[in-house]
């Protein structure tokens, strides 16, 4: 009799649309929620910072924590969810992450906040590092890019609400309401995960608890270094980030250099199509991370106001939207790599005309380029994860989406750590070559992602 792991894995390729509906949107409700609170937290932090009588440098750290914490657990968790299961995993960051909503919204100082939006990143990490697993598991393979155009369509509304979502919640509430919002769609969200989410086969090796612990300061002090670097800190401030960053991937290299399953998935890495695809990921995700971050300093020196600039960005969230599940359909036809690398190619072109907006532009010339970016960016998405997951076998599932994640926290962080860099070095053009490095981002995110193009399908 095969074992009950096998069992459920079994029953998860033939779910019928009823029980994968309600999987699905357990699980993307929780994605929702993941995503939600980055952008809620970055509008917010002025209004939190008045409150908890705190200065802006120290205020920051609510962001930052939440990503560092996410960062710098996600392929542990990963790894974890092979072993675990994925359902066990996503249940339990889902419960966490509930339960330090309700720590935030109770904090009564700046240190109790960091503090519990520390444990929220960890619990979204959790959710994330096994979110495209699940979708593999709730999907037969002929349907698995409809799965993942739908969370790549959940990321981007969430994306494109959250600062509108921010706002009503304060022009009628405090601030911790922004968070004691998710405990009634937390809790719903894992009462709908508990019932209807499918089983894995699972691994028989060992969680390695001193690999984890090397994978987390390697990945916390990298994240750190940028953020240091891109600010211009002083050599003696970052080069210790550095040391501990080397030394502590060198040890997670070694510790692992014989596991059948590295948690750092070297042995993924050595399939060409996993590393293009990861790093078309990258590329992409500092395209979207620098762009996004300098544009509003770019419209500001158009002589648009805050307000106007929020709705100019708006044509990017919402072409994501539109082309995601579109996408997700076309990656059931056509290969990846050509899918991605025209969007990127769009992306290119749809920066490169941004840079080249005269002063006096009109709104509409910014809103079709806008457009473009978008529809480029909602194009990569959805193949580019199919193209991850299939390119790994079914056993490392697991690590394969622990990378996914990973690629997009990394390449975000790249893209802002390149805008800060050239507001520091380029001063008043700052703007306008940070938008110049994201154009260069696209070129090369194209390249690798047309390379793929000349492996056949399912190649190492």
């Amino acid at each position: 009799m095969a074992p009950p792991s096998a069992i459920h894995a079994h029953r998860a390729a033939g779910r019928s649309a009823h029980p994968r509906m309600a999987a699905m949107l357990a699980v993307m409700a929780a994605v929702a929620m993941a995503s939600l609170d980055t952008a809620i937290a970055n509008t917010a932090l002025p209004s939190m910072a008045t409150q908890l009588q705190a200065t802006p440098a120290a205020s920051v750290w609510i962001v930052n924590i939440y990503q560092l914490a996410m960062v710098a657990t996600l392929l542990p968790f990963a790894a974890l969810g092979e072993i675990a299961g994925y359902r066990r995993v996503f249940l339990a960051g889902l419960i966490t992450f509930t339960a330090a909503s309700l720590a935030c919204a109770l904090a009564w100082s700046l240190p109790a906040l960091i503090a519990a939006r520390f444990l929220q990143g960890v619990g979204a990490s959790a959710v994330m590092a096994v979110t495209t697993a699940l979708i593999r598991t709730i999907y037969p393979a002929s349907q698995q890019g409809r799965g993942f155009g739908t969370n790549a369509l959940v990321v981007a509304v969430a994306f494109a609400i959250g600062p509108t979502l921010s706002s009503l919640i304060l022009s009628a509430a405090s601030w911790p309401w922004l968070f004691a919002i998710n405990l009634p769609f937390g809790l719903a969200a894992w009462w709908m995960a508990r019932g209807h989410l499918p089983d894995n086969v699972r691994a028989t090796h060992r969680f390695d608890y001193l690999a984890a612990c090397y994978n987390a300061i390697g990945f916390g002090a990298l994240v750190l270094l940028f953020g240091e670097g891109a600010h211009g800190a002083a050599p003696q401030q970052w080069l210790p980030l550095l040391a501990v960053a080397a030394i502590s991937f060198i040890l997670l290299l070694r510790r692992q250099r014989h596991h059948t399953a590295p948690m750092l998935p070297v042995d993924l890495f050595r399939k060409p199509v996993f590393t293009l695809s990861a790093l078309t990921a990258s590329c992409t995700f500092a395209v979207q991370g620098a762009a996004l971050v300098s544009l509003p300093f770019y419209f500001e020196a158009m002589g648009r106001s805050a307000i106007a600039t929020g709705f100019l960005i708006t044509p990017w969230p919402v072409m994501v939207a539109i082309m995601a599940p579109i996408a997700g359909r076309l990656s059931e036809r056509y290969p990846a790599g050509a899918l991605c690398g025209a969007g990127l190619l769009l992306m290119c072109v749809g920066v490169g005309t941004l840079i080249a907006l005269p002063s006096a532009a009109s709104d509409y010339a910014i809103a079709w380029r806008m457009a473009l970016c978008g529809a480029g960016f909602g194009l990569f998405q959805a193949p580019n994860m199919k193209a991850i997951m299939h390119s790994a076998p079914a056993s490392r599932a697991g690590s394969a989406s622990g990378i996914v994640a990973t690629a997009r926290l990394m390449g975000q962080a790249t893209g802002a750590a390149t805008v800060a860099g050239c507001f520091l070095l380029a001063g008043a053009s700052g703007p306008r070559d940070a938008l110049i490095a994201a154009a260069v981002f696209a070129a090369l995110g194209a390249a690798a992602s047309f390379a793929r193009l000349k492996f056949k399908p399912g190649s190492a």
